[in-house]
């Protein structure tokens, strides 16, 4: 699907259904909790590197300097390289979850279709994507990061359009980041108030349901909240069965 046609479909995009996706998505989940779950614990597993990177400051301050931990008083010195290391450690934490949420789309759609197929969960951390999923997380940080600055509120808005980039990421890895970007505001504009309703719903849901099953259960129910945008995508642009290619064995759009 080349841009202009997946900018057309957005364009003539139906009206969708918050039941019936809502509906579809638990059922899909039923399928794929197992997935869910591999993919929530690999996202930790690789994060853990990075969170011993970015307490080294501190480490390193309770090493040479115990007195200003004891007294409370902060050392800006190796401050710094904190914040700097959490800023780092923000941006690669994002390559990351973009990349493996991106594979659990891809097997979502596999579960869906019925498709048989291997189950890469690192499939765009490896060539020819890794370097579209970098430029991908760095400008959804960037827009983030600026709406976080202007008093927070922009940020409800542009989470819409950041979190859809994953979806048109997942199904269009072919395009530039800027047009996948392009696309995924279109149909954030397009279709905000349903999508930012999903979100919160089945967060929301996310969160309760995996509190009652003694919090461990978080871990099982968190792969929920990416479904609905699955069947956004599905619904409004369609899965063009000729560009489905199959899972993990290197075929290119």
């Amino acid at each position: 699907m080349t841009f202009t046609e997946l900018q057309l479909k957005i364009q003539n995009a139906k009206d969708l259904d918050f039941g019936d996706i809502f509906n579809r998505s638990i059922e899909l989940f039923k399928k794929v909790w197992v997935q869910g779950l591999v993919m929530t614990i690999l996202t930790m597993a690789l994060m853990i590197p990075f969170y011993i990177i970015m307490y080294l400051p501190l480490i390193a301050m309770g090493l040479f300097d115990p007195q200003a931990l004891e007294s409370g008083e902060p050392n800006f010195a190796l401050m710094i390289p904190f914040y700097l290391m959490m800023l780092v450690f923000s941006f690669f934490a994002m390559v990351i979850g973009f990349a493996l949420k991106a594979a659990f789309l891809r097997i979502c759609k596999m579960k869906d279709l019925d498709e048989v197929g291997k189950e890469d969960y690192f499939y765009f951390l490896k060539k020819p994507y890794l370097g579209k999923v970098f430029s991908l997380s760095l400008i959804s940080f960037g827009i983030t990061f600026a709406a976080t600055l202007l008093c927070v509120l922009p940020l409800f808005y542009v989470m819409v359009p950041v979190t859809l980039m994953n979806v048109i990421f997942a199904f269009n890895p072919h395009l530039s980041p800027s047009e996948i970007t392009k696309a995924a505001f279109n149909l954030g504009n397009k279709k905000w108030l349903i999508t930012f309703g999903l979100i919160l719903v089945s967060g929301m849901l996310a969160q309760v349901v995996g509190i009652l099953m003694c919090f461990i259960g978080v871990l099982v129910t968190a792969s929920f909240t990416v479904l609905p945008l699955y069947y956004i995508y599905k619904d409004s642009v369609g899965l063009d069965e000729k560009e489905i290619d199959r899972i993990g064995e290197g075929q290119q759009f």
